[in-house]
Parts: C-alpha cells; structure tokens; sequence
C-alpha cells in the first residue's frame, strides 16, 4: 500500500533530526518534515507525531560536565527542552499542535490507556497535531519504555494508526553494517522479521539518544503483529519524502501480518474476557448492525456484573426471551456509572454523573460485532 493511502499514520522523529549538532532545537531538517506533514493533512491523512528530542533540546541550559549525563541530568535536560522543542515543531505548522506525555505505566494501566485514546481521537477530529513524547522527568526506570522507537509503535497501536513512518538518519535496514561493508544493499522490503534481520541491526553512537536499529526493528515487529505496516527512512534526505508522496519507498518497509483492523478486532474477540454484559435495545442494535455506529447510553437498558472503565464487555439483545450476542467491546464507563445513565442522551451524562468523559458507552473504534 502506497503510504498517502493510510488513512492514520504515526511519525516518530529521531533526535539526530530534532538536535543534528546534539544541543538546541533546529529547523534544519524539520522543515523539510514540517512540509511532508503539511502535505499529508491535505491529502487527508491524519498524523501523530512522536518526537524525540528534548533531552538534547535542553542540554545548553544544564550543566553536565560529562558526555555520559546522569539520568537525573537527562531528567533535568528533559524538563526543560521539551518547552523548546514543542516551540520548534510549532512555528512549523499553522494548524494547532498538542502536547502529551507519557510513560509506559500509562500505556499498561487500562483506564489511563483508554484517556490517552480517548484525547487523541478529540485533538485529530479537531485538526490538532498530536506531539507525543515519553516523560523523562518522572519516569521511573520500571515505568519506561525506554526509547521513543517502541513508544512509537504502542503510539500507533493506542491511535488504531495504518502505518508507521520512523524517520532517522539511516536509510533503513542493509544486509550488512554500511559503516563497515562499503557494498552493503538497502532491503527495500522485509516481510517476516526473523533472528536473522535482528542481527543486522547495530547500536547507536549518540550518547543522548535511546534507540538504533535494533529498537527501530523491535518496533517495526510490534506494529507488524499488530497490522500496522512500518517503514525506516532516512529523514536528513528531502527526496525521501518526495518519492513518499509519489507512492515510493525510499528506504526499509516492514509488511504489517494481516491489517490492523483485523488484528485488532482479533484481539478483542478472542484475548478480551468480557467483565459484563449490556442488555440494548433494538434501536441500538440496528446502529450497531447497519450503520457501523458507536453504542449510546439511549440504548442501554440493563447492566449486569461489576466492572471498571476500559473493560471488555458484551452487548446482547432479548426478544422473545431469546438471547442474542450483538457485539464485544472496550466499555468507557464502569458499571456503577453505567447504572446512572443507561437509557438516556449523551447530552444528560454531565448531568447524571458531574462529568462526561464520553458520550459513547463504546466507541465504534473499540467495538466488534458477534
């Protein structure tokens, strides 16, 4: 599939792109990005963005007196580079960009997965750029990721992105070390990702950065399984971009296993043990059934079983005293919360709770019909 095809991509930004010269912020290779990006939100693509960065965006401003910082240091270079960075990724676009940060124990903990999911799915139906970075100033190491290249692939899992565009400042994946085998071939596509291309990968030789290629391999092979298709590109190169938006590959393209519709409805059928079950109307059923729409609290009739928000649960309709099994899905309320707004508006939720963090008891993104 060509790349402007995807209807949702996610872009991690390496910080040899962010910070080329390993201190401040620069336009010298963003610009060109800035403009890929610019191009893909006119041809209808959405984008999310993961960058790197702001480590060495702050670096000027601490004092380190080493070239291996402590990570204390790094937390303190974070804090303030991450200002400086978003600034820089700013004064690029026209339209509003946003910033989130955050750690792998948000990613792990469902109700805090589902926000992140949640925000992302507001900022891009409002034409807002979504800045994502992980939060080095207080990330624990248990909590970690550890480098924006994997980020970047439980990023694209969490938005239900196509497509993964990591840029760096490599081509992509060689059958040899390009460093030291002048003759070394760029594989323009992979399609199982084996022990064998594990090997390929080296290490990197920035002592501000997290990631090499066996990062950016291990996330490629995260996103694949998940449907996602990845590719590595060398975004120090202006015509890489070129020869993406003229549906080329100019660097490694990782074949995603299935696509990520399927793998995700997959996992929601058959990994997900459902916590309860919804009893619907019929109303609700044909939304469901004919027009791909999202569940609403108007048709929910009855609740059954305890559960919490992000869990999985079971849509079923009765007629006739026969049960019948309509759909599976990721639920945006608890149980307790779910008693006090089944059957009414999605406009009365914030008057029957105080709040409304949703107005869809599950979203048609997180639903599977049975």
């Amino acid at each position: 599939m060509a790349l402007m095809q995807y209807k949702r991509i996610v872009i991690k930004v390496g910080s040899a792109l962010v910070a080329p010269d390993g201190e401040g912020c620069s336009g010298k290779y963003l610009l060109t990005i800035a403009g890929f990006i610019n191009a893909c939100l006119q041809l209808n693509t959405e984008v999310i963005l993961v960058s790197s960065g702001s480590v060495a965006a702050g670096k000027s401003h601490i004092g380190h007196g080493s070239g291996q910082p402590s990570i204390s240091t790094k937390q303190a270079m974070a804090a303030v580079g991450q200002m400086q960075m978003i600034a820089n990724w700013q004064r690029f676009f026209d339209c509003a960009c946003s910033q989130l940060l955050i750690t792998h124990g948000d990613l792990k903990d469902r109700r805090r997965y589902l926000n992140i999911k949640n925000t992302l799915r507001v900022l891009l139906e409002n034409n807002i750029i979504p800045i994502i970075n992980e939060n080095d100033t207080v990330a624990t190491q248990e909590l970690k990721v550890g480098d924006n290249d994997n980020l970047a692939a439980l990023v694209a899992m969490v938005a239900d992105a196509e497509a993964l565009l990591i840029l760096s400042d490599v081509d992509g994946v060689f059958d040899a070390d390009p460093r030291q085998v002048y003759d070394a071939k760029l594989l323009p596509e992979i399609s199982n990702i084996t022990p064998e291309i594990y090997q390929l990968a080296g290490g990197t030789s920035n002592s501000l950065a997290t990631g090499g290629m066996f990062t950016k391999i291990q996330a490629a092979d995260k996103a694949c399984e998940q449907g996602i298709d990845t590719y590595i590109v060398n975004g120090t190169k202006a015509n890489a971009f070129e020869h993406l938006l003229k549906k080329g590959n100019p660097g490694t393209r990782f074949v995603a296993k299935g696509n990520n519709l399927t793998a995700k409805k997959r996992w929601l059928k058959n990994t997900l043990k459902s916590e309860g079950t919804l009893l619907v109307d019929k109303g609700a059923v044909t939304a469901l059934q004919r027009t791909g729409a999202s569940l609403l609290p108007v048709g929910v009739q009855a609740v059954t079983g305890e559960f919490s928000k992000g869990a999985a649960i079971t849509v079923v309709y009765v007629d006739k005293h026969k049960e019948t099994l309509i759909a599976k899905g990721i639920s945006q309320y608890s149980s307790q919360d779910l008693e006090r707004i089944k059957g009414i508006s999605s406009q009365q939720i914030e008057t029957a709770l105080g709040y409304c963090p949703s107005q869809e008891v599950i979203h048609r993104d997180d639903l599977v019909l049975l």
